[in-house]
């Protein structure tokens, strides 16, 4: 079946997808790698495009320096998904036995170390995920086992890592969730007020996510909107409750929104009343310290550089943050969007690159309340470029 004629369009075209699997295959021959299992659905989407609400079972995407193509080896009933949503050749799709789903004593990957066996594979070195979330220890074991000879060592997030620097074909989709993201957290200010109950805040935020902007549509975020009230601002990640929005209180909202599964991620803080002088001091130290650190974001600079710059202006209001200021953002799926590589925070000596995206997570969270204006943003020539347009403030609601 040609491309052409499918239902699914891929948002890529096959050269972005080779360019991929070639800078992989070089940092898999640069630290010794001959074959690597990819099982973090972001970057079997990332090499492959494959897409598909399928994580939840043992799935996975090898890449071998000696294969052209990437392999992809999942359930019998997902195999079209991956016809459908891949370049990959016929002959590299590969399903396993559907009578393997929650076996008691075989798994999928028994049929995994079969198929490396055959393609006498078993011998090699072979990286695996061990810290992506669905790639199980019972994935490890069953593998391990499978393939005894083989010299299998964590690849220590090497996907993940090549990732970091976006395509300006990324860098579109990047932007265009940072569209839905404004729309989407200005449809949920415009709602939140006194009386309101918090699940109807989110019930916006969900439409808002998914009806995106201009004709183009917003996919499931990799993390559920995040509402925190009251007392409750003093921890990131409550979610709704069915209780009404109170008189005289702060809260805390974080969503984000997603295009092709590109993420930009964004924080705003509210109050209901007349704000305490604490809370808009510590609102108003956030912000001067996220426009400072942005202006540090170039290349160049190095996470630790940046976070220092930040940590500069909290210190000097008599403020800190123990916890990393931002992370790296871009392609993910559930449960977070967050690439897990680079940190703004003391140590990362990561050199940010042009085209690198972050999520400046500006939270801090004291005894009885937090304040955060969090920014998504692209490193430039001329800083941190935000992804997001919404009023950077405490947001006052009389």
């Amino acid at each position: 079946m040609s491309h052409k004629n499918r239902v699914y369009r891929n948002p890529f075209d096959q050269a972005e997808y080779a360019h991929r699997v070639a800078e992989t295959k070089s940092r898999m021959a640069t630290v010794g790698f001959d074959l690597i299992v990819c099982q973090d659905p972001a970057n079997m989407n990332w090499l492959t495009g494959f897409d598909g609400w399928s994580f939840y079972v043992p799935q996975a995407v090898l890449v071998h320096l000696e294969e052209d193509a990437p392999i992809w080896f999942g359930r019998a009933q997902d195999a079209k998904a991956a016809h459908m949503t891949t370049y990959i050749p016929a002959n590299n799709i590969i399903a396993y036995s559907e009578r393997l789903i929650h076996h008691p004593v075989g798994h999928p990957f028994d049929e995994l170390a079969d198929m490396i066996k055959s393609r006498r594979w078993s011998t090699d070195r072979i990286g695996v995920e061990l810290d992506a979330h669905y790639y199980t220890a019972r994935c490890h074991d069953h593998l391990i086992r499978g393939v005894p000879d083989a010299r299998i060592s964590d690849c220590h997030e090497l996907v993940n890592w090549a990732r970091l620097i976006k395509s300006e074909a990324e860098l579109a989709f990047m932007r265009e969730a940072g569209s839905i993201c404004t729309s989407t957290m200005n449809r949920a200010l415009a709602k939140i007020a006194p009386g309101v109950p918090q699940y109807e805040v989110v019930a916006e935020v969900y439409h808002a996510q998914v009806m995106g902007v201009g004709g183009k549509f917003g996919d499931y975020t990799s993390l559920c909107p995040l509402l925190q009230v009251g007392e409750g601002t003093s921890t990131p990640h409550l979610t709704w409750t069915d209780e009404p929005l109170p008189n005289d209180s702060l809260v805390m909202i974080e969503l984000g929104g997603a295009r092709h599964h590109y993420h930009a991620p964004l924080t705003r803080t509210i109050y209901l009343g007349s704000p305490p002088d604490d809370v808009v001091a510590l609102t108003k130290t956030i912000i001067e310290g996220v426009d400072a650190a942005l202006d540090k974001a170039r290349p160049g600079a190095t996470c630790e550089e940046v976070e220092a710059v930040w940590q500069q202006v909290l210190n000097r209001n008599g403020y800190e943050k123990e916890s990393r200021v931002g992370y790296s953002i871009g392609l993910n799926y559930p449960p977070d969007w967050g690439e897990r590589t680079a940190s703004l925070r003391p140590g990362d000596k990561t050199v940010l690159q042009t085209g690198m995206c972050f999520h400046f997570q500006s939270g801090v969270w004291l005894d009885a309340y937090g304040a955060a204006v969090s920014e998504p943003f692209v490193v430039t020539d001329n800083g941190g470029q935000r992804l997001c347009d919404v009023k950077r403030e405490l947001i006052v609601r009389d």
